[in-house]
């Protein structure tokens, strides 16, 4: 079955940086669109960035624009996020998550996504 293992979250200071990755089985990585999403306590689940499936073509939300940076590698079935200048607001649980649509376009809102990872926290000190 298809399985998403985000690893990487932690505790950093604001300005700090921290790189989750998104490790993917059971599907061939290459053919599908992947997304970042966070979603913090009390709060709706938010759209993050999201690559299409040859990594050609990339979207963020407008709170991380200029400071994260989605990427893959599909020699690895891997996909990453960089975030840099981290602010308290980022804090949030992180959930890679991939289409099911083979070459479909990438997508913003997460019922277009049908597999999810466990997430992982990301804590952003003040």
């Amino acid at each position: 079955q298809v399985q998403l293992v985000e690893s990487g979250g932690g505790l950093v200071q604001a300005g700090g940086s921290l790189r989750l990755s998104c490790a993917a089985s059971g599907l061939t990585f290459s053919k599908y669109p992947m997304g970042w999403f966070r979603q913090a306590p009390g709060k709706e689940r938010e759209f993050v960035a999201a690559i299409s499936w040859s990594g050609g073509r990339i979207s963020y939300g407008d709170s991380v624009k200029g400071r994260f940076t989605i990427s893959r590698d599909n020699a690895k079935n891997t996909m990453y996020l960089q975030m840099n200048s981290l602010k308290p607001e980022d804090t949030a649980v992180y959930y890679c998550a991939a289409r099911s649509i083979v070459y479909s376009g990438r997508s913003s809102m997460p019922r277009d996504y049908d597999y999810w990872g466990q997430g992982t926290q990301v804590t952003v000190s003040s």
